[in-house]
């Protein structure tokens, strides 16, 4: 199955895995945010980490063509139309974020923004043959804070399951501590001053196509076969 198609402004793959190699040599979330600004301007579209093909059967690749194709597409080209002429036009991603929460005149150009970045975060939090046994120091802190790795990935599981509407659930770390909040729409753990670990998207565009009205099926194949706990514990650093 082809790749799929991306327009000229995406990221080249080696610019992508030059990203990703910076996060995980030990990379703050916000200078990864601030490489991946720096990169172009316009804010860009990063390629997938993966095939758009990599994840069947739990997501297919007609889910990835809309969900990455055109969802997250969009949010990319709605905020490189919003920011020209503002204060936020040479700001970082996760900048324009924090300085548009909350101000409700700049309400489209954080919808577009935090949404540019959950989604390059929620590809990050997936890959092919993921789940199983996390890393140790991942393993030991979710027990700690859990007491169990299932039970960790139970409060996943609920926090996806019961998000109303559209939203995200997130594993972060919040001082010495992980836990697993929720978030509505378009808003972030960033916001809160927490720091995130990984993410599961809940909006419908991210499983309908594959499991219709059946979101706790999704939330359960993404949990046992793609959950990527090896960028959760790069970001635990």
């Amino acid at each position: 199955m082809a790749t799929l198609s991306v327009p000229n402004t995406i990221m080249s793959r080696r610019k992508f895995l030059m990203l990703g190699a910076g996060l995980i040599a030990g990379s703050t979330l916000g200078s990864w945010a601030k490489m991946a600004r720096a990169e172009s301007t316009p804010i860009t579209l990063p390629t997938l980490p993966y095939a758009d093909n990599a994840l069947e059967p739990v997501i297919s690749a007609n889910t990835m063509g809309f969900h990455y194709g055109k969802h997250h597409k969009a949010y990319v080209d709605n905020l490189n139309k919003l920011i020209p002429g503002t204060p936020f036009a040479d700001l970082t991603l996760e900048k324009i974020i924090t300085e548009t929460v909350g101000k409700e005149d700049n309400t489209a150009i954080f919808n577009n923004a935090a949404q540019v970045w959950n989604h390059t975060f929620y590809w990050n939090s997936l890959k092919p043959n993921g789940g199983g046994e996390p890393p140790a120091a991942l393993k030991a802190k979710l027990e700690e804070s859990f007491g169990s790795v299932d039970a960790a990935k139970a409060e996943l599981q609920k926090a996806a399951t019961s998000q109303f509407g559209s939203g995200w659930a997130w594993l972060v770390k919040d001082g010495d501590k992980l836990k697993v909040v929720k978030t509505g729409n378009a808003n972030t753990p960033l916001t809160d001053g927490l720091k995130p670990l990984l993410t599961i998207d809940v909006w419908e565009h991210a499983y309908y196509l594959d499991y219709q009205n059946k979101r706790a099926d999704y939330v359960t194949a993404v949990l046992d076969k793609l959950i990527n706990w090896d960028f959760a514990a790069q970001n635990m650093a």
